[in-house]
């Protein structure tokens, strides 16, 4: 296991070298000698991780991860939203899967484009144009006057929320060290289940005046806050070496690695760069080899997993499950809000247990948690209606989702993060992304229909049977990346992929 970043003899690297370059905004050059922040010195024996490297870091996850936050509050909102729609509009269950969706099929297409964006323009402006989308697409849902207007204008921000489920993760494992890299991506995991459990919140309050449109427009608050908080942050390291600006790139990792460290971990990221540069291949072309392709079709299927198994069914249409084992509207919409923090508790356990346990075994624990939790649940749609199996449902749904966010949400955001090698990333994790975002559409649009034609019990069972099948491709084929930096993991899966039998699993 390669450690985050290595000592070296030598002074410094050919990129390092003219150290007076500034910050990648173009900031003030300083002296060669100026001490670094937060250090009494820029030499080897300043402390490896200064307090300054540490409040950059955070304030880097808490403003980039304001992109998870709206990816949660607009899919979390609609739930408490299309009971009160439902009457306003005069819905169907068709027409509810069908506005649920739209939204999805945009981040579908959304995150094409970030994965394209997040290579050719860099993390930072792609976040930059997300945030702009969220902004617009948040007001013109709320103003919608008719249901053709609201699917356009969730199509519109489902863009944004595409983009921003592509680009935030990626940025955050790129200008993360290794050490926590598990922890600052999965981070992105939080703020996308604090974002559902604060459209929970919102619903919860608001459905006393019906005040759907309320609900869906307050999204436009954060969206602002992520586009003014993005001017303020450099691009990654990993992009300025792969546009042939070193300097920029040493000005980003001074501020996130102790000086001493900067040279070989530069020298790291040149190296991977060079290699492929190299090779003169485009990213097409380089999803044409063979270990590459396998990586790709792995990342597709570990997307599909995290869909088939039901969890934004249970997010997109909570009270609306309630509803069917009689529970009222308002109460249904309030109980939802159990769901919102039980995802937060557990995407935080899943965060500090994901670099110590490992990527794996935390997919193969999930889902076998969520294989009973699921088949526990269908059965209780089985008794006769009543309060307390209104409840009965409402704990074994927290279950199942404490489950999947603690361990499979929080592990595949991450996999897909680290698992492509640098000239692919954003493409390959573009495209595995999209993938998920069309299951995603898939099952919102059939679920309410599901309900109707065969029932809520059966419909869980057949997730169940989803994430037995899940376990089985997870066990067969998950990699396990912890422990590596994004470059030494690169040669690692290269060996793996190139070296083992096909369907042999990557242990890393």
């Amino acid at each position: 296991m390669a450690a985050p970043t290595s000592r070296s003899s030598r002074s410094a690297s050919p990129g390092e070298r003219n150290p007076d370059h500034g910050d990648s905004h173009g900031q003030e050059r300083k002296p060669d000698r100026e001490p670094e922040q937060g250090q009494a010195d820029g030499r080897p024996e300043a402390p490896p991780r200064s307090l300054t490297a540490k409040r950059f870091i955070v304030a880097i996850a808490a403003i980039a991860a304001l992109g998870g936050a709206l990816f949660g509050y607009d899919t979390g909102v609609v739930s408490g939203a299309l009971p009160f729609m439902e009457g306003h509009f005069g819905l169907t269950s068709l027409s509810e899967g069908v506005i649920t969706s739209a939204l999805l099929i945009g981040a579908a297409f959304g995150s094409l484009a970030g994965g394209r964006m997040a290579d050719a323009l860099g993390r930072r402006n792609s976040l930059l144009w997300a945030g702009a989308v969220f902004i617009g697409g948040a007001v013109a849902v709320a103003l919608a006057p008719t249901v053709a207007f609201m699917i356009v204008a969730r199509f519109v921000l489902g863009l944004a929320v595409g983009s921003a489920s592509v680009i935030t993760p990626l940025y955050l494992s790129e200008i993360a060290p290794s050490h926590i890299r598990g922890r600052l991506v999965s981070f992105n995991s939080l703020m996308i289940v604090s974002g559902q459990l604060l459209a929970y919140l919102v619903n919860a309050v608001l459905a006393h005046w019906e005040a759907w449109r309320w609900m869906l427009g307050l999204a436009a608050l954060p969206a602002v806050a992520l586009f003014l908080g993005v001017l303020f942050l450099p691009d990654t390291p990993r992009w300025y070496i792969s546009r042939g600006r070193p300097d920029e790139a040493a000005a980003v990792l001074r501020r996130t690695l102790a000086a001493a460290d900067v040279p070989d971990e530069l020298a790291r990221i040149q190296q991977a760069r060079h290699l492929e540069v190299d090779a003169q291949r485009g990213a097409w072309q380089e999803l044409q080899l063979p270990w590459v392709r396998r990586l790709l079709l792995v990342g597709i299927g570990l997307a599909i997993v995290q869909q088939i198994t039901g969890v934004n069914a249970v997010i997109y249409f909570a009270p609306k499950i309630l509803a069917t084992t009689g529970l009222g509207t308002n109460a249904a919409i309030t109980a939802t809000i159990a769901i919102g923090a039980i995802s937060v508790i557990a995407t935080a356990i899943g965060m500090s247990l994901i670099d110590r346990v490992g990527r794996r075994p935390m997919l193969l624990w999930g889902l076998s948690g969520m294989t009973v939790a699921l088949a526990l649940l269908g059965a209780a749609f089985h008794l006769p209606h009543s309060t307390g199996v209104s409840y009965l449902v409402l704990g074994l749904m927290v279950l199942y989702m404490g489950f999947m966010q603690a361990t499979l949400n929080t592990g595949v955001w991450l996999l897909l993060a680290e698992m492509f090698p640098l000239k692919v990333r954003g493409l390959a994790m573009g495209a595995a992304v999209f993938v998920m975002w069309v299951v995603n559409f898939g099952i919102a649009l059939v679920f309410p229909l599901l309900l109707d034609a065969v029932g809520a019990g059966v419909t869980f069972w057949l997730f169940s049977a989803m994430c037995i099948l899940s376990l089985v491709f997870c066990k067969r084929y998950a990699p396990e990346t912890k422990g590596l930096a994004l470059e030494d993991l690169e040669q690692e899966l290269r060996k793996a992929a190139t070296e083992s039998a096909p369907g042999t699993a990557t242990e890393g």
